[in-house]
Parts: structure tokens; sequence; C-alpha cells
């Protein structure tokens, strides 16, 4: 495939500019309306200095984006080859802050649990979390063309912090972002992208389940909406999410992506609606099919009501990053145009030559395959210790750590020895500071023998400051 240097590195900028413009877009609607659509008649915040005050203000926003370029950089500066080790430790002692499961890799590489086994759910519940997902556009547009190329990109850094539909959501976001170089149809860059998920896959079959329904129906997203609630609107393991209308699942949020792409149908500011308009994480399934569309649109095609916010910030660095948006427009298009060499094509003086990847299918993996939630176990506070007794072959205490002590929130760290049926007891540590500490779980322990076990959390330093509070315990089952 022929494109020109220029409308490469357009398509470049489109993507990292789009992305973090449907960040900002959805930034004032994020979590306000989880299992339900955001209405009509709220009219969703868009003026000419919404994205200036949101990077001054609430820059932990662009998660989305940051995480993509933590990435970048160390690509910039040990090469393609570093390894996932390398990239973990990166963004572990990174100063920004990370949420689910980019928060309990963190947690796990600071404790010598590297990737891949960081991402995997025996080791991180929110393995299913939308994390990769939002901060997989980078394998996508330095791999322009190049499927094969972005999904190894995608297993060397997905499984730092994510496994199963985590992972799924990740290497689809990157070989969608990787075909809209090459096609302009949505409908068949998202069915072709579609290729590289397990058809056996849960992720596969609820994205296809959009496509089915969009094919069927291709004017009413709610009707889509409304059939995504009612089959795919449950969550197995985020603490978070258990017993909450809260969902990042990665697959419901990414069919959220895709009804604003499908149903948006190429207007850049309707696609931010619908995927905003969907809710839950609302400002990273904008920035996604914003994103997406901003490569195939490319930078100057961008609705200048969108594009004239955006360009009053991209001198400034992100959160935790020595990284601008005018800076990542020139790295980006640097690294691609070496992945294009690397993988087979020639640069020309004007033009490049991509020589394009067919889809291929990754290899499968599911997390908490053939188990089910059997039941909840009533919270408590921790003083001492937390036993229970449960019949199944998983549990998960969920709960938090507090102290008003301004040093204890930042240096203390609590110590649990859990031990399963008076087996030989673990030590689970427990940091307070919200940058180093587990998202919401005290514990967890999968895939056990399915019977009966006896559970015991005993607190082995405690502190009449710090207060521990257990907000229950979910039990998981064999499916029979």
């Amino acid at each position: 495939m022929k494109i020109s240097k220029t409308e490469l590195q357009n398509k470049i900028k489109g993507g990292w500019a789009a992305q973090t413009i449907g960040c900002s877009y959805g930034g004032e609607t994020e979590f306000g309306w989880k299992g339900k659509m955001i209405p009509d008649n709220y009219a969703i915040p868009w003026n000419d200095s919404i994205m200036y005050r949101l990077f001054t203000t609430k820059g932990g926003l662009y998660d989305d984006v940051y995480m993509d370029l933590i990435f970048v950089d160390m690509f910039e500066k040990h090469g393609f080859d570093v390894s996932a080790k390398e990239l973990g430790n990166a963004f572990a002692h990174a100063d920004f802050l990370l949420w689910h499961a980019n928060q309990l890799a963190r947690y796990n590489i600071l404790r010598g649990i590297n990737p891949p086994e960081s991402g995997n759910w025996m080791n991180n519940p929110h393995a299913d979390c939308i994390d990769y997902q939002i901060e997989s556009d980078f394998a996508g547009l330095m791999s322009p063309g190049m499927p094969e190329t972005s999904c190894r990109i995608s297993d060397k850094v997905g499984h730092i912090m994510n496994s199963g539909d985590g992972y799924y959501g990740g290497v689809f976001v990157g070989v969608l972002y990787s075909l809209a170089f090459t096609n302009n149809d949505i409908h068949y860059i998202i069915k072709e992208a579609l290729k590289a998920i397990p058809e056996k896959s849960s992720f596969h079959r609820c994205i296809n389940d959009v496509v089915d329904f969009y094919e069927k129906n291709p004017s009413d997203w709610k009707a889509a909406w409304k059939m995504l609630d009612e089959k795919w609107d449950n969550d197995m393991a985020c603490s978070e999410g258990l017993y909450d209308d809260f969902n990042i699942d990665a697959k419901l949020n990414s069919a959220y992506c895709m009804i604003g792409l499908l149903y948006g149908n190429g207007d850049f500011g309707k696609t931010m609606e619908f995927a905003t308009r969907c809710g839950q994480d609302s400002d990273c399934n904008p920035a996604t099919a914003a994103g997406i569309l901003g490569v195939i649109l490319g930078y100057d095609a961008i609705p200048d009501k969108f594009l004239k916010p955006c360009k009053l910030v991209e001198n400034k660095n992100f959160d935790g990053v020595d990284m601008s948006l005018n800076k990542v427009y020139q790295i980006g298009y640097k690294h691609a145009l070496a992945m294009i060499k690397q993988n087979g094509g020639t640069v020309e003086k004007d033009v490049v030559v991509i020589k394009v990847q067919p889809v291929k299918t990754v290899p499968y993996e599911q997390n908490f395959e053939g188990m089910r939630l059997a039941g909840k176990i009533a919270g408590q506070k921790i003083t001492s210790g937390y036993t229970f007794d449960f019949e199944g072959n998983g549990f998960l205490i969920m709960g938090n750590g507090e102290t008003a002590n301004e040093k204890l929130r930042n240096d203390f760290v609590v110590q649990f020895e859990l031990s399963v049926d008076n087996n030989a007891p673990e030590i689970m540590a427990f940091p307070l500071n919200y940058k180093f500490k587990l998202h919401r779980e005290l514990a967890w322990k999968y895939l056990l023998p399915e019977g009966k076990h006896q559970v015991k959390l005993e607190w082995k330093n405690p502190n009449k400051e710090v207060t521990i509070d257990c907000r229950g315990t979910a039990i998981y089952t064999t499916i029979k």
C-alpha cells in the first residue's frame, strides 16, 4: 500500500489528537451515569477552553493518554526490543495515579511479580477491566496497516496489566487503529479487526452481538445499548463493580465504543456523543472511538469546533511524562516509519510503501472460565482478624484502609497474614498510600478445590489510628 508521508503523518496526528479530544469531551460525565444512558436533555459540556481547564485542573483524567505515552517514551529511549519487564518497571515507578488493573499491576511489579504474571487474573482481580484497552492506541498508531505487528506489541505490553478479555480489548483496539490507515469503511474495519480475537471468547461474542444488531437496526443506537445492558452488563471480579452498577469490563466498554463508531457513521461529533451517552467510563469510550475515527479522517479533517480547543494544549506535557501532543506527533511518526521499514516496507522521499499484513487470531485465553459468582458474605470492620467459612472454589475480600493521620496515610503498610484451610500462611501487604495500594480488595484466591473452606485473615501490625473496612466477600463456585 502506498501512502504519502504527508497523509501518513496527518493520520497519526489525527489519532493522537482525536483520542485526547474524546477523553476531554466525555471527561465531565465520567461515571456519572452507571448502568444507564446519559439522557438527551443533558447537554454534554464543550467550549473553546474546556481542554485547557481539564489539562490544568484534572490531569488524572488523561490516563487514557499518559499510559500510552510511557510506553512510547520507553520505545524511543530503549528501542522496540525493550522487554516487558522494563516496560512494566517504567509505568510502575512513574509519577502518576493508576486505577484498577493498572493499579494492581503496579502493586504486583513493586513486589517482584513481573509481566505477564502481573496482569494474570490469578494475581490481578481486575484483569478483565478496561485498562489496556484505553492505553493500546499507540500499538496501532505505530503499526499502520500492520495488524500482526500491533498484536505482537500488545502481547508484550497488554499482559503487564491484563489477561483474557481485558487483554483482548487492547488487542482489538490496536488492530482497529492499524486497519484505519488502510480503509475508510468503519463497518468493515470493525468486522476485520474482530478476526484477531478468538471466536469462543466472551469478548468476541459481545462485540459480534453489536455488529449483528447494527446490521439489522442501523439507525437505533439506544436499542443496541439496551441489548448490551440485558445480555452483557455483568462483572465477575472488579471489586468496585461486583455489587454495584459500576462496570468497566473491557468487552462492555469496547461495545460502547463500537456503538459510537457504527452509529456515528463517520460524523466526528456524533461518534463521540453516542459513545459518551452509553455511560460508565464515559471519557474512555469516546477517546477510543474518536481516536480510531481520527486516523480515518486525518488531523486536518477534525472539525474546528473540536480541534481549536486541542491546539491550546498541544504543547503541554501530560501528567507524569515528559511528552506533549506535539512531541508525540513527531515521535509517533518516527516510530511508524521505523516499524514500516522493519516489517518489509520502504520509505522513499515523499511516499511510504507499507507491506500490509493480514489479521491473524491471537491465542485463546479466558479469565474465570467455568466459574460463577455464588454469593456474598457480609462485611465488617477488621480490628485484629477476620475468619469465614464458605463453599466454592474462590473468594475475593473487598475492602479498604483509612486513616486521618497524614503520615500514616503516606507511609503505613498494613500487614495481613492469610491462610486457607490452615495451610501455611502468606503475607498480604496493603499500603495506605493511594499511589501504591491495592484498589479495593484485601485478599483473594481462585481455583481452590471445589468444596468447603475456611479463610483466616490476621492483621499483624494493628494501629489504633488505622481503620480496615471489609465491605464484603465475594464467593465463587464452579459452573455445573
